[in-house]
């Protein structure tokens, strides 16, 4: 009997050893796309202090001019948008090292100038918004392998230049930021094919040149940034329909030149990288109505260029893209009032041209 047991124990050591090393830890890595230099460079996060560690093997090679970088929802796969290549680079991520490692048959040929790529939130489809061609390519993600099929019917007509894509938390709605007719358009998406059809009342007005959505967490609210008129238009999204209905006060000040935003895991703040201004705009989310309201200390300053943002999987630290100073910075979130804090050692350096910036994601 003694030996039966301490069999089972040794078994279930095992069993828990080998799912430790096969299983993602989520909010671990951070990959940042850099245009100029044609890769992708790879962090460890600390957990502790958010401060970012090259990955060993760092930067790993993409297309030509990647400028968007997405990762799936069980930070299995990650794909990078390659605007002068007019394709997709897909990668496997390695769960205890984070090393990528090309997928079969990467890279996956897009529209002309692919400027943003979204997983969706159920891992089944991938989306990328091309700008010169204006359309949305969108494939099925092979659950396996991570390789990308087209999807029937793809891909579907946006506006002219579409610069950034987004799916809401449900997985039933898309929204594409098109720069150049200064909308979005919005789909609903099928969920078993992930055809995408136009929403009635597409496309919906934003300010000038709209080069970034974002739908918060809880999936009531849709914000865009408008890089041309130094704003961020806010929309209420009808959970039913997906029509978006501007919300009270809106569009809402920015720095200048606003190219992307981002919104933490509470949905509770709001942070818009403001280009021209070199600078990051923070504002807390009203629950109710989706008011966005600047953060005291608001801006606070960034490097040269910052052209993107996103929020830490668990909602403690903020990364920022600066591609004019081939750098990250990173900043700490004050949980009760959203205000950012530099972490110690940021900036951290990445190579030419950082342009995306994204970190793996939490559990679903």
């Amino acid at each position: 009997m003694m030996h039966t047991q301490l069999g089972l124990w040794i078994l279930c050591c095992i069993s828990l050893a080998v799912l430790s090393l096969s299983t993602p830890v989520f909010g671990q890595f951070a990959y940042v796309a850099n245009q100029f230099s044609n890769d992708v460079s790879g962090y460890t996060i600390n957990a502790a202090t958010g401060a970012l560690t090259p990955i060993p093997g760092s930067p790993f090679t993409a297309g030509v001019f990647p400028v968007s970088v997405a990762v799936d929802p069980t930070g299995s796969f990650a794909y990078v948008a390659n605007q002068f290549s007019n394709d997709v680079s897909a990668y496997t991520i390695n769960a205890t090292t984070g090393v990528l490692t090309p997928i079969s048959g990467s890279p996956f040929a897009a529209g002309a100038a692919p400027n943003s790529v979204v997983v969706d939130p159920t891992g089944k489809f991938a989306y990328v918004a091309n700008a010169h061609s204006g359309n949305v390519s969108g494939y099925m993600i092979n659950a396996a392998t991570g390789a990308l099929t087209p999807i029937p019917g793809s891909p579907f007509t946006a506006g002219a230049a579409p610069n950034s894509v987004v799916v809401d938390p449900t997985g039933k709605f898309a929204y594409v930021a098109n720069a150049n007719s200064a909308n979005v358009s919005g789909y609903t998406i099928n969920a078993a094919t992930g055809v995408l059809t136009p929403i009635p009342g597409s496309p919906f007005t934003a300010g000038a040149a709209p080069n970034s959505v974002v739908v918060d967490p809880t999936g009531k609210f849709a914000y865009v940034a408008n890089a041309n008129s130094s704003n961020v238009s806010g929309y209420m999204i009808n959970a039913t329909t997906g029509a978006l209905t501007p919300i009270f006060g809106s569009p809402f000040a920015a720095g200048t030149v606003p190219f992307s935003i981002a919104v933490d895991p509470t949905s509770k703040f709001a942070y818009v990288a403001n280009n021209g201004s070199a600078n990051v705009s923070a504002f807390t989310i009203n629950a109710t109505t989706g008011v966005l309201t600047r953060i005291s200390g608001s801006p606070v300053a960034a490097g040269a260029a910052p052209l993107s943002v996103v929020v830490h999987a668990a909602g403690k630290f903020v990364y920022v893209v600066n591609n004019g100073s081939a750098n990250v910075s990173a900043f700490t979130i004050n949980a009760a009032t959203g205000a950012l804090t530099p972490i110690p050692g940021s900036p951290f350096t990445a190579r030419v041209g950082p342009r995306s910036v994204t970190t793996t994601p939490r559990p679903r």
